[in-house]
């Protein structure tokens, strides 16, 4: 529920409590001059801004008397608000925090802010939240002012966010194509495909999916009759066609099960196919690797075994096995490999070399004690 929506909705509620009041006999005392929606507005702002309101000191910023006051209060608890009054002289009102989450109010600042952390969140600054940031900022982005996209703009021009690895991808592209598929409308765009050719599609965009440190969009290609994945740094200048459709119902219903299956299937280039399986978060990994490779969850280690907590698979295509050794050796974490037997073996030459070596005469080299 955006913040219009819950001023609608609260706002229709004072409304007919408002024309019951009158029906009775009456607008309530201290409320004349004072629309339901704007005092509803108003009062929750300060409830939003303020620790603890005395009562008598709320009553007299919203203009009403603490009888109105208290049933305002009381319609904000129906709408799930959890205000919390104390009794007394000195009684007061204070929101606390709720079981669910309503519709906050947000100043200026604070708008911009946001759209500035769910960026940053976007490019993959925090790891494990970046498709729930996609859909936090689609949100935002559909009803922040204008002015204020262009200071969260502006600001986001001026920042570096650090991805955990892969090609960055562009925040507003990820937005634009978070709102279409919301919608429920129909882009083109161009297309770079992993031989370098351009194509231009069109696509009922369905979901977006971070993976490996890389975004995919899952969607129905119109010209081609048929589900694909897309990814996002190879997309060039999407927009919208106007053209609404019927959400169709992806085959096994999982998105991130799609993207790793179509992942999975592209050939790889590379003598040598890499399959090791790391007792590793995906986000170290995938920050170790870069594009080089792919990176997939694969579930909690054993929890009587070595590096006990997240464990991943990490593929690459390489034609030299030093690159897969520099990769582990930076994540520094357990692992083992599953293919091909000659990185096994090339390891084992590598730790040999480096096991037989000794230090320089003169060098202070070695273990020193005091």
């Amino acid at each position: 529920m955006t913040i219009e929506d819950a001023g609608r909705v609260v706002g229709d509620a004072f409304d007919e409590a408002e024309a019951e009041a009158e029906r009775a006999g009456g607008r309530p005392a201290g409320s004349a001059g004072t629309s339901p929606s704007a005092r509803m507005l108003r009062l929750l702002g300060l409830l939003q801004t303020h620790r603890y309101w005395a009562g008598m000191e709320l009553a007299d910023r919203l203009g009403v008397s603490p009888r109105t006051l208290r049933r305002d209060v009381d319609r904000l608890r129906e709408l799930g608000y959890p205000v919390q009054a104390s009794r007394g002289v000195a009684g007061g009102y204070q929101l606390k925090a709720g079981a669910a989450v309503p519709p906050l109010l947000l100043d200026d600042d604070e708008a911009v802010a946001i759209v500035a952390g769910l960026r940053g969140a976007v490019a993959g600054s925090v790891a494990g939240i970046e498709e729930a940031a996609v859909r936090a900022l689609a949100k935002v982005t559909q009803v922040i002012p204008p002015r204020l996209r262009h200071r969260a703009d502006a600001l986001g021009a001026y920042t570096v966010p650090v991805p955990l690895g892969g090609p960055p991808v562009d925040a507003g592209l990820l937005t634009a194509i978070a709102l279409a598929a919301r919608a429920s409308e129909q882009i083109r765009f161009g297309y770079t495909d992993r031989e370098g050719a351009v194509t231009r599609r069109r696509v009922e965009p369905d979901r977006l999916v971070s993976l490996g440190g890389r975004w995919y969009l899952v969607g129905w290609d119109v010209d081609r009759a048929d589900w694909r994945t897309f990814r996002l740094d190879r997309i060039a200048g999407p927009l919208t066609t106007g053209a609404r459709f019927r959400p169709r119902e992806l085959p096994g219903g999982d998105a991130a099960a799609f993207v790793r299956a179509a992942v999975r299937a592209v050939p790889r280039s590379g003598r040598h196919q890499v399959d090791v399986l790391v007792r590793a978060p995906v986000a170290d990994v995938a920050r170790a690797v870069g594009q080089w490779g792919t990176v997939e969850p694969e579930g909690p280690a054993a929890p009587d075994g070595p590096g006990d907590g997240d464990r991943c698979r990490l593929r690459m295509a390489v034609d030299d096995l030093a690159w897969p050794m520099l990769v582990l050796a930076s994540v520094g974490a357990p692992f083992e490999v599953l293919g091909p037997p000659e990185l096994t073996t090339y390891l084992r030459s590598v730790a040999g070399l480096f096991g037989g070596s000794r230090a320089a005469p003169g060098t202070g080299a070695g273990p020193r004690t005091g």
